[in-house]
């Protein structure tokens, strides 16, 4: 879709958007379309507010097409998740109407500590982020089934700040719409070789990328890595993208991601209903690989690594037995007691190799790793595990800001006990079915070096929704926009 930031005209047209403050106070805008009172009794005729989150569409102004009011709610509440919102609540109502283009007002609003420029900038991202659609494989689309929406004009007082606003945000776009394709793909197009090919696209802004094979992993010493795709047809990988950026000789930010392109379970093999989902089982990969897309976009000013493990988790005569004991890269010895509980598994080598190659001062994990954490969070918060507050913290508040919520859960020596082997090192699930998800998480922190700040985000729950104001149903891309502002807000010089 295309944006365009435009100064205030002397008179509007077409299909226009404009802002009601609360109890229903129309801004400078709006006061001047409402014309014989139209808007005022539309307003009175409906339980529109003008209270956050709230739109109504009014017909037959002079001169306009369709008017789409948007509550802004009281002035402090207009931040810029709320902005975003208000850019997805647009490009709904247009596509809905069949519109092809709009034109918004963006009103100073007085409490709100963004200026005319940034709210503008904001609404234009939520805009586009809602407009994504994936029909690469739709063939038979009736018109009314596309996103209509072409193009979206911001009117204000300083468009030239609003389209710097939005310079600065309109990488996070293309590196959304990267993840959610990824993430969209089905099993027999997004396989390991071809996800780590795809993210050889990267390298187009400055992004280097490796990939290691089968062979070069086995020398590495990756067996459990390993021991998770042998039963596939399909060739495991490690794809490593490194962008640094920052201070010479600073350690980096190291980010790794769960790549499983389809998870039958192994031999533990899944319950047929809904198998098919397991196609977004590389959403923490798919998250990482977007992330590095946006901090590369904008250039950041930082040193960060990412480490992908990619592979298929199949059943089939070579597939890993339950039971089954491999050696990590780490030297420590598994006992694989469920072939389902693998993203642990491949995540365990992925973690140590990162850290031997790229000695990181700080490293944060994503993965839908377990049911468990969708069981205590339900969709709307991933869970975050960490042997570091300060981390923790810059997660946090990270994720508050972009609209990517995490809940802290614990960790504990009587949870790490449960894990313990009777012939190896350690058992990668427990003897029963209590604290899957801190289980899942203790397992990887015995792949956690000494000194390293490290954390862990299950987004099982979070990799795939039922949509909302900035997403349609389907792929997120959750985490894309929580790591870029991790890092832009914490390690960037």
């Amino acid at each position: 879709m295309k944006v365009e930031f435009s100064a205030v005209p002397k008179a509007f047209s077409g299909n226009v958007a404009a802002f009601v403050a609360a109890d229903k106070a129309l801004l400078p805008a709006a006061t001047a379309m409402d014309g014989a009172g139209g808007l005022t009794g539309a307003m009175a005729a409906s339980r529109f507010s003008g209270a956050k989150h709230q739109s109504l569409v009014v017909l037959g102004q002079p001169g306009l097409g369709r008017l789409l009011l948007l509550g802004v709610g009281k002035g402090r509440e207009l931040d810029a998740r709320t902005a975003e919102a208000m850019g997805g609540t647009i490009v709904a109502d247009a596509n809905a109407a069949g519109q092809t283009a709009v034109t918004v007002v963006v009103d100073a609003v007085k409490g709100s500590k963004l200026t005319p420029g940034q709210i503008a900038a904001h609404i234009a991202l939520g805009a586009q982020l809602r407009n994504y659609r994936f029909d690469k494989y739709k063939t038979k689309d009736k018109p009314e089934q596309k996103n209509a929406l072409t193009s979206m004009t911001l009117v204000l007082a300083g468009p030239a700040d609003a389209r710097k606003a939005y310079d600065r945000l309109e990488p996070t776009v293309d590196a959304v719409f990267f993840t959610r394709d990824l993430v969209s793909e089905p099993a027999n197009e997004l396989y390991p070789v071809e996800f780590a090919k795809r993210a050889k696209a990267l390298t187009k802004l400055g992004v280097k990328v490796e990939i290691l094979g089968e062979p070069e992993m086995k020398k590495l010493g990756m067996n459990v890595l390993l021991a998770v795709g042998q039963g596939s047809s399909r060739d495991s990988q490690l794809l490593v993208m490194t962008w640094m950026n920052g201070p010479k000789g600073q350690a980096p930010v190291a980010l790794i991601g769960k790549g499983v392109c389809f998870d039958t379970g192994g031999i533990s093999i899944k319950p047929a209903g809904g198998m098919e989902d397991m196609k977004w089982d590389m959403g923490g990969a798919g998250a990482v690989t977007g992330a590095m897309m946006a901090i590369a976009g904008r250039k950041a000013k930082a040193n960060v690594v990412a480490v992908c493990a990619l592979v298929e988790n199949m059943p089939d005569g070579n597939a890993t037995r339950p039971g089954d004991v491999v050696k990590s890269m780490s030297g420590q010895t598994v006992e694989i007691i469920n072939t389902d509980a693998e993203g642990r598994l491949i995540l365990g080598d992925a973690m140590w190799y990162c850290q031997e190659k790229f000695k990181p001062q700080a490293m944060v994990e994503l993965s839908t790793l377990t049911g468990a954490i969708i069981v205590a969070l339900g969709h709307e918060r991933a869970g975050l595990f960490s042997n570091n507050t300060p981390l923790s913290n810059k997660l946090r508040g990270a994720g508050a800001l972009v609209g990517e919520k995490l809940w802290r859960m614990p960790l504990g020596p009587n949870y790490d006990k449960l894990i313990d082997s009777d012939i190896a090192d350690m058992r990668n699930v427990s003897n029963g079915r209590d604290g899957g998800s801190i289980t899942a998480a203790q397992y990887l922190q015995r792949f956690v070096q000494p000194g390293v700040a490290w954390a862990h985000l299950d987004i099982a729950g979070m990799a795939w929704g039922k949509g909302n104001a900035t997403c349609p149903k389907g792929a997120t891309a959750y985490g894309v926009r929580l790591l870029d502002r991790l890092i832009a807000d914490n390690y960037e010089k």
